[in-house]
């Protein structure tokens, strides 16, 4: 686990290994459970219009930045969540996501197979989600809902081909953050991490683990960025520069961050310490 990074690589032996013990591991989805307060549209790699409201932009959406910034002794506002991911949902085993329904056509079956009121932020997010996985992919983009860690997997395999050996990499938080948005600096000359292709799973407000998973075909560069905040606290972090935005949403939060226009110049972002960025290993 190179730099102190949660990064590791997996033969799909060896991933399905894992695969036992987190099904094995997995709480049992009770009839109650909730869906954290403040998740609807704070997942901004996948619905980032939606983090803008009038002339004020969620603090949660600073990770995005520059190409150019990417050099040590460059500081950005970033935001990096501190909440308990042990105590986040966990993956289904497939048996146990392909008995839920899963679908818009669902909705009311599934608010009511959780007990929620109809009108609740958590029916709200559970639609939120469905819904989010039902979107038509962007041209060039290939995307997938994973609601199991078989599902993942089949996933990378389909793109990456099923003899692959695969590489995991995540965000780390080496320190639980004294708050989710502070000042952070570059510390050393970022990393690049060769890969000819790459698959983002990013999570997504539900009672249980659902991963919306997507990649592009146009070229993106991941990187390796040690951080020090003017706190004390650092991270690891993975981030992504997509070097074509030409199709983007024009509503995207992250041109009215930067200030650009879509296609104008790479956008680049931190992945947040929950989400899983996938390459292959023969990269």
């Amino acid at each position: 686990m190179g730099s102190g990074f949660a990064s590791w690589c997996i033969s799909c032996c060896v991933l399905l290994a894992l695969m036992v013990v987190e099904v094995s591991n997995a709480r049992k989805i009770t009839r109650r459970h909730h869906i954290e307060q403040g998740s609807i549209g704070s997942n901004y790699l996948q619905q980032p219009s939606s983090t803008v409201h009038g002339d004020h932009i969620d603090p949660s959406g600073k990770i995005f930045f520059k190409m150019e910034d990417l050099k040590v002794g460059k500081t950005m506002a970033i935001y990096f969540t501190s909440k308990d991911l042990s105590a986040s949902p966990r993956l289904l085993s497939r048996k146990e996501a392909d008995s839920i329904p899963f679908s818009s056509t669902k909705l009311p079956q599934i608010i009511d197979l959780f007990e929620f009121s109809k009108d609740s932020h958590q029916a709200k997010a559970v639609e939120y989600t469905i819904k989010q996985c039902e979107l038509e992919p962007l041209k060039g983009e290939l995307r997938f809902c994973a609601t199991s860690l078989e599902s993942m997997l089949d996933y990378a395999r389909t793109l990456f081909g099923s003899n692959t050996n695969i590489k995991v990499l995540t965000t780390t938080l080496l320190q639980k953050p004294a708050v989710p948005l502070q000042n952070y600096t570059i510390s050393n000359i970022p990393e690049r991490i060769p890969s000819s292709r790459m698959i983002a799973c990013h999570t997504l407000p539900y009672p249980y683990a659902v991963f919306y998973c997507h990649t592009q075909k146009s070229e993106t560069r991941l990187f390796r960025v040690s951080l020090g905040s003017e706190t004390g606290d650092k991270v690891q972090a993975i981030a992504a520069c997509h070097m074509d935005t030409s199709q983007w949403d024009l509503n995207h939060v992250s041109f009215r961050l930067l200030k650009i226009e879509r296609g104008s110049c790479p956008v680049c972002h931190f992945f947040p310490p929950d989400n899983l960025v996938w390459v292959s290993l023969s990269a």
